[in-house]
């Protein structure tokens, strides 16, 4: 950056490829450091404001527009010309903005299941939670379903996501598997929860011709859901459930 510019983006280059890149409009009042409306000093706001995550995604994009720069004006670098900044973005992106998306695995050899969460995965990678939720829901009947199997809970093909997982609460608790009243509470009231991923299911995802639910909501649904298929599993694992134990993420499987 040099004064207020950033590369040879105008104010409104900078806007949609960050826009593209990152799904944040850099144009809002609270990137305008000091009162100054200027690229650089917008971009040095976003550094502050926003997760490692996200600027991890903005400088990888800004890293590939300068080399497809560099390379059209026939600039020659050496390998190592951008090493350090790479290593920059690389280490923001190591983090995820959703913390337990590695709880989404299948359970079992179903390819179906398999590739679901592949794709769950992908559209995370992608920072795009909005565009899984249809297939988060479908993750974690999956999920439930497979549980209940292996603690021999009965149920039909009709009963909705929230109907399964009422049955498999009630087995766990049948069996003590919950040693607290605190987290007795916390997974009783996420019955609400998964009631309510329905409705989102149907009605503001792409499951559907729909209004597709904001991105920041996006996140925090795909956040409770992943936290509590996370501690699903560690209940599980305690208790010696080999569909758990035996379960291995995959994330390169291609079918």
């Amino acid at each position: 950056m040099g004064g207020g510019y950033v590369l040879d983006f105008s104010d409104r280059t900078f806007r949609d490829f960050v826009g593209r890149t990152t799904k944040v409009d850099i144009s809002l009042d609270k990137y305008s450091a000091n009162n100054s409306g200027s690229k650089a000093n917008r971009l040095r706001s976003f550094t502050k404001l926003e997760n490692d995550y996200t600027l991890g995604l903005l400088l990888k994009e800004l890293h590939a527009y300068v080399i497809r720069k560099d390379a059209k004006a026939g600039k020659l670098r050496t390998s190592g010309y951008y090493d350090e900044f790479k290593k920059v973005y690389e280490r923001l992106l190591s983090g995820q903005i959703i913390e337990h998306i590695d709880a989404i695995q299948a359970i079992n050899d179903d390819k179906d299941f398999h590739q679901l969460a592949k794709l769950i995965r992908e559209s995370i990678e992608k920072n795009e939670p909005e565009a899984a939720l249809d297939r988060l829901h479908t993750f974690l009947f999956k999920f439930l379903k497979e549980l209940c199997d292996s603690h021999g809970v009965v149920y039909t093909k009709e009963e909705s996501v929230n109907a399964v997982y009422g049955k498999y609460i009630k087995a766990i608790k049948e069996k003590e598997l919950i040693e607290s009243d605190m987290a007795e509470k916390i997974i009783q009231s996420t019955f609400q929860v998964i009631q309510a991923f329905n409705d989102i299911r149907n009605n503001r995802s792409f499951a559907h011709d729909n209004p597709v639910l904001n991105y920041d909501e996006s996140i925090f649904i795909f956040s409770n859901v992943t936290a509590l298929v996370k501690y699903i599993q560690t209940l599980e694992l305690k208790h010696k459930n080999m569909s758990i134990a035996e379960a291995k993420p995959d994330w390169t499987v291609d079918f």
